[in-house]
């Protein structure tokens, strides 16, 4: 993926199985965790690029959030002040090849950015 791709797009929720049989059922999703992420299960659209996951509902996170790939996370967080947008949570580590972090845009939108690596299997 590019710099500005949405590479992903997680789900709140508070019962995973029971997304996950919604969410089969309804779109025939795969849906299953992977190895060392075992509570967060992760869903791949038919076309096999599209997916995202089901992650527990907290607060602050109540709605689906998608993560735009970004080259750099430290120079996208660095933009944010200044186009008029929050940092919500900093440059945080997922793997040794990738990280996220979460903005808020002018209009309260909550948006995560991805940059690295995954095995995507």
């Amino acid at each position: 993926m590019a710099h500005g791709d949405i590479t992903h797009i997680d789900i709140p929720v508070t019962d995973k199985e029971r997304a996950k049989g919604f969410y089969s059922g309804l779109f025939g999703w795969q849906i299953e965790a992977p190895p060392g992420f075992e509570d967060y299960p992760m869903w791949r659209a038919p076309n096999q690029i599209s997916g995202g996951g089901l992650a527990p509902r907290s607060e602050g996170f109540e709605q689906p959030r998608s993560y735009v790939e970004v080259d750099s996370i430290d120079d996208a967080l660095a933009k944010v002040a200044a186009l008029g947008g929050t940092v919500l949570m900093e440059k945080s580590e997922i793997s040794p090849t990738s990280w996220w972090a979460v903005l808020q845009d002018p209009d309260g939108n909550r948006i995560g950015l991805y940059e690295g690596t995954t095995d995507a299997g």
